[in-house]
């Protein structure tokens, strides 16, 4: 005769604190206790500055380790596992853009109540983007490897794109990071604009303006050049 056992799925079984395993895996204990309680706030809307923020960073730190794993791929000639990994890095930043919706449901005159908490905390301290700073540089010069592999440049890869198909679609995929890049910048700045105004001075002493300098960067500029060069190169044949 047996005896039949049956699991209690209710309890859970993984270690750490929280009531399931959800929790437990998930951290949420941790994660929740990461804001400021109403007690804690100077206003309401400290929260949703909060939730936007600490989010962008969890999706930025996704998005450049996606970008890292695809720049050793790119190096290994593993060209097809990186596209997947920056489509979605990419995607990562939009969300992270998208985001930024949320700051614009602050009245510009309450937020002055939650900057005045922030000391010299800043947007140009922000740990994700330092890192995409710091991982976007070697994924080009992992790209232009493989170009110089091919023996192409990159007007070339794009007259003769059939050719090399991935190799076309990794210099695409780049400018898509690099544009995903820029529009957050973009975004960010009229953000800012909106609720402090684009003529005052930041919490860290930095003219707004400055942010609006930066969205004309960009990582890949020889990528960016192809499009003129490959305009001009068509005009001469027109002629």
């Amino acid at each position: 005769m047996t005896t039949e056992t049956h699991e209690d799925f209710a309890e859970p079984i993984l270690p750490g604190r929280g009531a399931s395993d959800y929790e437990r895996y998930l951290r949420t204990d941790e994660l929740l206790a990461l804001q400021k309680t109403p007690e804690e706030q100077t206003h309401p809307d400290e929260l949703l500055f909060q939730t936007v923020h600490q989010s962008s960073e969890l999706w930025l730190k996704l998005a450049t380790s996606e970008v890292e794993r695809a720049t050793g791929h790119v190096r290994d000639g593993e060209v097809s596992a990186a596209l997947r990994l920056l489509r979605r890095a990419s995607l990562c930043l939009q969300f992270v853009t998208r985001q930024l919706d949320m700051l614009e449901q602050m009245s510009p005159w309450e937020y002055q109540s939650v900057r005045r908490v922030l000391g010299h905390g800043s947007g140009f301290d922000s740990p994700g983007f330092r890192e995409v700073r710091r991982v976007t540089p070697p994924l080009g010069q992992a790209f232009d490897a493989a170009l110089r592999g091919a023996g192409l440049d990159v007007v070339e890869l794009y007259v003769r794109g059939r050719e090399h198909e991935e190799l076309y679609q990794l210099a695409e995929a780049l400018v898509d990071w690099d544009e995903r890049i820029t529009m957050w910048r973009i975004r960010h700045y009229k953000v800012v604009a909106r609720i402090i105004g684009d003529q005052v001075v930041g919490t860290q002493g930095t003219p707004v303006e400055v942010l609006g300098k930066m969205i004309h960067h960009n990582f890949f500029p020889a990528l960016w050049r192809a499009r003129n060069q490959l305009t001009s190169r068509a005009n001469e044949e027109d002629a």
